[in-house]
């Protein structure tokens, strides 16, 4: 079985480094909504491993529920194109939302899936990404708990996937440009 750290360009964030930021995010949203009714989507696949560690580290009564949504597919570039897979089943009238995305890019996705929340009846909608690429955005897009800027690049690991491969890395890096080119 190949090793997947040798497709590894660069690590940009270490674990302890990911574990330290989870923290951080965690408790900035355990004191925004103190005495609110909580609900946390994880945007699947790439968020599954962020949102288990963060929801972890929220002090707080909440609800989980879940999102699977594609603009990739098995590209590098997204298509602009939202595919609801799988969606929640939580009622969202009079829930404060928090959506959890492993990485903004473009911010197409985040912007459909803020509109949807709101035109479903949630109290409020904001969104907490790990990792925010700015250089590639389209759509505005307002991130309320941002974990790390990261450059123009491939990234990959921590639950972030290349083709379904690397979500097992427990840190974020850079893939090689050969492997996807």
């Amino acid at each position: 079985m190949k090793k997947l750290t040798e497709d590894i360009e660069t690590v940009l964030f270490s674990r302890e480094q990911l574990a330290e930021k989870v923290r951080e995010l965690g408790q900035a949203i355990t004191d925004d909504y103190q005495d609110k009714e909580l609900l946390v989507i994880g945007v699947l696949k790439g968020a599954g491993v962020f949102m288990s560690d963060l929801v972890r580290e929220i002090d707080g009564d909440l609800r989980t529920d879940y999102m699977v949504v594609s603009s990739y597919g098995n590209e590098t570039v997204s298509s602009g194109k939202l595919r609801i897979i799988k969606d929640v089943q939580q009622d969202m009238k009079g829930w404060h939302v928090l959506l959890v995305e492993d990485i903004v890019d473009t911010g197409n996705t985040l912007s459909a899936l803020k509109a949807i929340m709101e035109e479903r009846g949630a109290e409020s909608v904001r969104i907490c990404a790990l990792l925010d690429k700015p250089s590639r955005r389209v759509k505005p897009v307002e991130v309320s708990y941002r974990g790390f800027e990261v450059p123009d690049e491939f990234i990959i690991g921590y639950g972030i996937d290349y083709a379904e491969k690397y979500r097992n890395l427990p840190f974020i890096g850079v893939l090689k440009r050969e492997i996807y080119e």
